[in-house]
């Protein structure tokens, strides 16, 4: 049983590189709010419901429809039997403060039950599950930084199950900082029809996370 990464997308330094190439970027000086809008402006997808979403969540779903872009891995693999494996070392701290400052203001008390339902971080895994309707096993880990080895080995147990397929990655948005690193990775009987897929493995994750020759 082989397991491939067929495609994999990385969004940092307001730029996004798709399987290694720069396919998108902004001026240094954009905020990441500013940015998150132009990229969304800039793949022309209608999903209303992004505009509702924290910042954690849209930058995981861009990404992931980056990774998804000019692949077949929606149609290839059952959605029941797709994983959603992700990480990053803040949890939803930037939402939570802004839910804290809402209760912290005793002139003005009005904590939003729209803030308040992104005060987790799994919530994102949940978008991703809704607007690619992936039914399969989902974890969300919380690591001092990007741990190639943690979404490796979890993974690697989930296809020891039932699981034929995953989205994994490391999302992080934290005081302005930001970054997000989805990679697709399945079973592949057959890997001749694409000699760029890469083993899953530790090493390689790393490698590809390291890839991208970003511009500033």
């Amino acid at each position: 049983m082989k397991k491939h990464i067929i495609s994999y997308a990385h969004i940092k330094q307001n730029q996004v590189s798709v399987n290694g190439t720069i396919m998108f970027s902004a001026a240094p000086s954009t905020t990441l709010p500013e940015f998150l809008t132009e990229l969304y402006k800039s793949m022309g997808i209608s999903y209303p419901k992004f505009h509702k979403m924290d910042a954690l969540c849209k930058l995981g779903i861009l990404c992931t429809e980056f990774a998804l872009k000019d692949t077949t891995f929606l149609a290839d693999n059952p959605l029941n039997k797709i994983a959603v494996v992700l990480s990053n070392a803040s949890s939803s701290l930037e939402t939570d403060r802004r839910h804290q400052q809402a209760i912290d203001d005793k002139s003005n008390y009005f904590p939003s039950p729209t803030v308040f339902v992104y005060t987790l971080p799994n919530i994102i895994i949940g978008e991703i599950a809704i607007k690619y309707k992936i039914t399969g096993e989902n974890a969300f880990f919380v690591s001092e930084k990007f741990d190639a080895g943690l979404l490796v080995s979890y993974t690697e147990a989930l296809f020891s199950e039932q699981t034929q397929a995953a989205v994994c990655g490391w999302i992080e948005v934290d005081n302005g900082a930001y970054e997000a690193f989805i990679f697709l990775t399945e079973i592949q009987e057959n890997t001749n029809k694409n000699t760029n897929f890469k083993p899953l493995n530790q090493l390689t994750v790393i490698e590809l996370y390291n890839q991208t020759i970003w511009t500033h």
